[in-house]
């Protein structure tokens, strides 16, 4: 078993939670073994994450899977299932995530309704024609991946309050012919991507969706031509505002409130004409990011290439910090880096809460100089150069910006305030402030304000935020040969110190 299986040794002898398997070399020896995984592997009982990924010789999986109990995480992806044992699912009862895209599967067993804690569930890129009725009895599910199969409805009942936390849904280039108005009753739908299917209508009841900012229904031919030409070009606002007035008839006593607005739009139309093609090349950059998305399944336990200390003075200010290194990005063809740079700021408004839950940093690793330490002192008691400016005192930067705010508000002639100046009330009533410190001693960050010149890529500046001075966040590298390497420095309020 060890010469052939070495991994698998490995992680007995160690006592790991963690294996991957993936690749050729893998593949290869599960075609010697008829497709089948070795036994030892089923009695690796401390495991609690498993990923078998590329591996198209993996055709079926044992009964023995169920004896992983302890398993959160079960990563089985681009290989060639064409069934899954319900039995042995239904004992995995702590399974979180289960990734089995890019199968064979044509049908899913009924036993995968019954896992408590599922949240992630990622069927896309099989051929299944149906799925489970009791899937809507996932009371923990939130994110379910259901593109490119060959699904032409949903099961009876399946939007329903019972899915309280489901708040992402992807069923794109499926047959799908019909939405139904209970999608009205997901409380917590935040995305929705419906693109490429066969639906002629959008039921107005999904403007119910108090929480939902993203949908996605191009590539559907819709009765309603006007709607079909909104959900290809418009933001997700307008497509909700125009379904909770009833569309364009707008319904028993909304014809009158319609044609006002029918109006109203004609004599903007001019004004939104002009600024059409930039909202329109946003949401395209938005979409190519959201493509390109990827979830980080497994982190590496070998030792990191940069150390960071935590002292206990952060924890009335920004007590979490959570640092990876991430390389081989190439950030130079074409808009990459503009799209980088939006998926940034879109985080910062979403899922950071404006800042307020987490501030996310790109540093060039090259010149981080560790180990770092993350800390909290008084703002007279440290200087930074900010990005684009020279050396200064924390306290006289805040208070250097607090004057910009003001007198921005006095030539706008208006109380909200952009870019950077809108976040300077985070640090109000804070004796200390946040600060991530090199071996130099060199303040390398300020959350959430700025980073400092002293990591930036050299050679241009990009502006990220719309403050025109301090908003940058990643900047071009000088070689163009030369791979991206970043350290990414997020301050959450939610999260365990990584050090």
């Amino acid at each position: 078993m060890g010469d052939a299986w070495p991994e698998l040794e490995a992680v007995a002898r160690e006592r790991r939670r963690e294996l991957v398997l993936q690749g050729p070399q893998v593949d290869g020896r599960l075609e010697k073994s008829t497709g089948r995984l070795p036994q030892h592997l089923f009695s690796l009982r401390l495991l609690n994450y498993l990923e078998v990924s590329g591996c198209p010789g993996l055709r079926e999986l044992p009964a023995e899977l169920g004896q992983l109990q302890a398993l959160t995480g079960l990563i089985l992806c681009r290989d060639g299932l064409t069934a899954v044992p319900g039995e042995a699912l239904a004992q995995l009862l702590a399974l979180k995530v289960l990734d089995l895209s890019c199968n064979q599967l044509t049908t899913l067993p009924e036993q995968l309704c019954s896992l408590p804690e599922l949240s992630t569930l990622n069927l896309s890129c099989n051929r299944l024609k149906s799925l489970p009725a009791g899937l809507r009895r996932s009371p923990r599910l939130a994110v379910l991946n259901l593109s490119r199969n060959e699904l032409t409805t949903f099961p009876p009942g399946f939007f329903s309050q019972e899915l309280p936390l489901l708040s992402t849904l992807s069923a794109s280039e499926n047959q799908i012919e019909e939405l139904s108005a209970d999608i009205g009753l997901l409380p917590a739908l935040k995305s929705l991507d419906l693109s490429s299917n066969k639906l002629t209508e959008i039921p107005s009841e999904l403007a119910d969706c108090t929480k939902l900012k993203e949908i996605n229904f191009k590539g559907n031919k819709l009765k309603d031509k006007r709607l079909e030409k909104m959900v290809n070009g418009c933001q997700t606002k307008s497509v909700l505002d125009y379904l909770r007035v009833g569309g364009r008839g707008g319904g028993k006593g909304k014809g009158k409130e319609n044609g006002e607005k029918d109006d109203m739009r004609e004599k903007d139309k001019k004004k939104r004409k002009d600024k059409k093609g930039k909202k329109e090349g946003d949401d395209e950059d938005v979409e190519d990011v959201n493509a390109m998305m990827v979830q980080v399944l497994h982190i590496s336990e070998n030792s990191t290439p940069v150390e960071v200390k935590v002292t206990p003075a952060v924890k009335d200010v920004r007590p979490y910090i959570v640092c990876c290194v991430v390389k081989g990005m190439n950030l130079r063809p074409g808009n990459a880096l503009k799209r980088f740079l939006t998926a940034q700021t879109k985080l910062h408004d979403d899922v950071c809460e404006k800042r307020t839950t987490a501030t996310i940093a790109s540093h060039d690793l090259r010149l981080v100089k560790g180990p770092l330490l993350y800390d909290a002192r008084p703002p007279k008691e440290f200087k930074v150069v900010p990005l684009g400016r020279k050396e200064i005192k924390a306290d006289d930067l805040v208070r250097q910006l607090q004057l910009d705010a003001e007198e921005q508000r006095k030539q706008k002639k208006r109380q909200n305030v952009s870019g950077l100046h809108k976040y300077l009330h985070l640090l109000d009533g804070k004796e200390n402030y946040p600060c991530l410190v090199d071996a130099a001693n060199d303040v390398i960050s300020f959350p959430p304000i700025t980073n400092s010149e002293k990591t930036k890529r050299a050679v241009d500046d990009f502006d990220a935020g719309g403050s025109g001075r301090l908003s940058s966040r990643l900047q071009k590298v000088s070689t163009p040969a030369s791979p991206w390497e970043f350290v990414l420095r997020s301050t959450w309020r939610r999260c365990s110190v990584v050090v």
